[in-house]
């Protein structure tokens, strides 16, 4: 019993130290910054959890076997297309962006999209091959537990700031804003593979 509590904490402990100031904490600032809080955390737990089952599950297994260059286009290429979805309603009046984003927040597509971004930017990222590494080594459930609440953790402080500085941000800034860090990903992602 202790094992799994040491095991849960450790793997915790680290992916949280190693997802701070990366690159999904910075996405989740962007969503912080233009959606519910709610919504936000609920997307976050969904791709974190995602993202460390694959990585405990399969990339504790097949890790080194997984083509990292057609992984790497396909979501350079969905962050391109996220970047082009942020700018969507851009230069509407405040009003037509509250009402656009109170229709919005309250579908799960919100969540989904939010979910999906997550789980694509933490391909092949540094806290997803921790995990895998993590979960090679000790009990795949404990370390998947441990570290997604880390995840999740270090991007809610980010999604929280996100939140403090969208309520003082122009809408349209903030799209800009989003629409640049997708973009800045995914030719980063391209680039790379």
């Amino acid at each position: 019993m202790w094992e799994l509590i040491a095991t849960t904490a450790s793997a915790f402990g680290l992916v949280f130290l190693a997802e701070l100031g990366d690159k999904t904490q910075l996405l989740a600032m962007g969503f912080g910054a233009r959606y519910p809080m709610r919504t936000v955390l609920l997307g976050l737990t969904l791709g974190f959890a995602a993202a460390g089952a694959v990585a405990a599950v399969v990339g504790g297994v097949l890790g080194a076997a997984l083509p990292e260059q057609p992984i790497a286009i396909v979501g350079g290429i969905l962050f391109l297309a996220f970047a082009l979805l942020a700018l969507r309603g851009l230069g509407r009046g405040a009003d037509a962006v509250d009402d656009e984003m109170e229709h919005v927040v309250h579908t799960r597509n919100v969540v989904l999209s939010i979910a999906l971004t997550i789980v694509l930017g933490e391909l092949g990222d540094k806290t997803q091959l921790t995990t895998a590494t993590l979960a090679a080594r000790s009990n795949p459930i404990a370390v998947w537990i441990g570290a997604t609440g880390g995840e999740v953790l270090a991007a809610s402080i980010g999604a929280l700031f996100g939140s403090r500085l969208g309520a003082h941000l122009n809408p349209d800034a903030v799209k800009i804003a989003s629409a640049v860090l997708f973009a800045l990903f995914g030719v980063l992602l391209l680039v790379s593979a």
